[in-house]
């Protein structure tokens, strides 16, 4: 299917993680999320069967149309493609996004996980479409996670790098003041969201900050 390329929007990044989610099925959460009117989800859960994560990804893909919403999908080239996802996630120890770029074609959005200026300016020479600036705190979402990179990295791209960005990493509702103060416009959220006991309240309360920034 073609695309027209879209581009990140400021407000919440959410991300799914079913670990964190209460009990809760990453369908339930999802919908929770996209009725408190969040236009990005990123897909990315790390222990599931692909065929699972296609058929999860089929019907988030399907929900994120109807919101209006940003659908990427972290790390699997293969089921963002079969699922006509928006976009693809990837890291450091991923493919390069130039060979990212071949796979997944022109139109789709690439975004790349970036931890110092290094790897922001490699982003920019490759031509992705966003980074992820983190962790900015201490992160315990994923267990192959680096060191904080502190505001100070924020602060270097939000001098230095021209391409839209997204903090991420131990973003919380009492610290997103500090980070949005520091020149985030769009900010990734992970328990903080998908472990709150009524996610579309805490939704609220982070919106609420964000406006007020």
């Amino acid at each position: 299917m073609s695309h027209i390329k879209k581009t990140l929007p400021h407000g919440i990044y959410a991300l799914t993680s079913e670990p964190h989610s209460l009990g809760r099925s990453t369908i339930e959460v999802a919908q929770e999320i996209l009725d408190s009117g969040v236009k990005i989800l990123q897909y990315r859960e790390k222990n599931k069967k692909a065929k699972q994560m296609f058929e999860e990804c089929l019907i988030l893909r399907e929900m994120t149309r109807e919101a209006g919403a940003l659908f990427i999908v972290n790390d699997y080239l293969d089921i963002a493609l079969a699922v006509d996802a928006d976009g693809v996630h990837v890291g450091q120890d991923d493919l390069p996004v130039p060979i990212v770029r071949q796979i997944v074609g022109p139109s789709r959005i690439i975004g790349v996980s970036t931890h110092s200026p290094e790897q922001a300016q490699r982003a920019v020479a490759d031509a992705a479409d966003y980074i992820g600036v983190g962790p900015i705190y201490a992160t315990h979402t994923k267990t192959d996670v680096c060191a904080p990179v502190g505001l100070e990295y924020l602060r270097y791209v939000v001098e230095n790098i021209d391409l839209p960005f997204v903090a991420i990493g131990g973003i919380k509702k009492h610290n997103l003041t500090e980070v949005l103060k520091n020149g985030a416009k769009t900010v990734a959220l992970v328990t903080e969201i998908v472990g709150s006991p009524n996610i579309k309240e805490t939704i609220h309360e982070l919106q609420e900050t964000m406006g007020n920034c």
